[in-house]
């Protein structure tokens, strides 16, 4: 499965389970840990479990694991499917560690090129 088919399997699970602001960053000249990051807020711990085990759940279907799960019941989980990094946290936490504006304004690696 491609980045962008699972970038497309992981926001429609998401926004099934009511994710709020879904952001789809492209990383891909910017990071060779990964080609996009989905960031995405839930409005409590309970609701961020949801919508991460939505994914995954998603994801199993086509036989996709996530590499490592990070941060369940934190108010913040990171699910790692190797080109694609999907974050959803608490809205209070999305807005003091802002990854978008971060990864928005982080220059080209040419290295990556």
């Amino acid at each position: 499965m491609t980045a962008e088919e699972k970038v497309a399997k992981i926001t429609e699970a998401a926004d099934d389970m009511k994710a709020e602001s879904i952001e789809t960053l492209d990383v891909r000249n910017k990071s060779s840990i990964a080609e996009f990051f989905i960031v995405c807020s839930g409005t409590s711990d309970r609701h961020i479990d949801a919508i991460a085990e939505r994914v995954a759940e998603k994801l199993a279907i086509s036989k996709i694991k996530p590499l490592r799960t990070e941060g369940e019941r934190t108010g913040w989980v990171l699910q790692d499917y190797g080109d694609v990094l999907f974050h959803v946290m608490k809205e209070e936490q999305r807005q003091f560690y802002d990854l978008e504006t971060l990864w928005k304004n982080m220059s080209v690696n040419p290295n990556i090129l």
